[in-house]
């Protein structure tokens, strides 16, 4: 009874449309006094009926250098980051994807403001989606019930990928963060949740 009165907080979950596009990035750090950090990679997957039908992943050359933590966190070197194309070079065919997309973000405070930095950066075409779903924000009401750990934002992937008891596609990858890897991670704790 517990339980299924705590799992009522996920209503949010229940309504989102069996088809969405998942996002992720991986940067150079995070935002400071000089700014946004640039994107390096950046991951859509695209949720069909519940599933991921197809994930794919864009690099980048940032527009600042790769701080050593982040490296360590995404496995990109600040070498390998500068033979990437620009973000511009690629940014009309990731809208295309968005385009008419409700757009799922597992920290979406951080991953949609560098979007929106760098549409503005680059002056490129914003993207036309549906709207913007942040399965962090949206699950820190359920995670807080369980008693999972939480940080401000909410309940971190790890966190709810081992309380979900789901794959962990991150330690196949040596723990090493990746954007494709991240939105598929995503798209399964969103749809275990959409079904809890």
């Amino acid at each position: 009874m517990k339980t299924e009165l705590i799992n009522q907080l996920l209503w949010p979950f229940k309504t989102l449309p069996e088809s969405h596009v998942v996002l992720d990035t991986e940067t150079t750090g995070l935002f400071d006094e000089q700014g946004a950090p640039g994107i390096v990679s950046l991951g859509l997957a695209m949720v069909h009926n519940g599933s991921v039908a197809e994930a794919t992943e864009y690099r980048f050359k940032p527009h600042r250098p790769m701080t050593e933590e982040a490296s360590q966190v995404n496995g990109i070197s600040n070498t390998q980051a500068q033979g990437y194309p620009l973000f511009s070079s690629h940014w009309a065919e990731v809208c295309d994807r968005l385009s008419g997309q409700l757009v799922v973000i597992h920290n979406a405070e951080f991953d949609w403001s560098l979007i929106i930095d760098h549409v503005e950066r680059y002056q490129v075409e914003p993207p036309s989606t549906v709207g913007v779903f942040c399965s962090q924000r949206a699950a820190q009401p359920w995670a807080r019930a369980m008693g999972l750990k939480c940080s401000q934002r909410g309940p971190s992937l790890e966190t709810l990928t081992q309380a979900l008891k789901i794959e962990d596609l991150r330690s196949e990858n040596r723990g090493v963060h990746g954007a494709m890897i991240d939105t598929r991670q995503t798209a399964a704790v969103v749809e275990a949740l959409r079904n809890l």
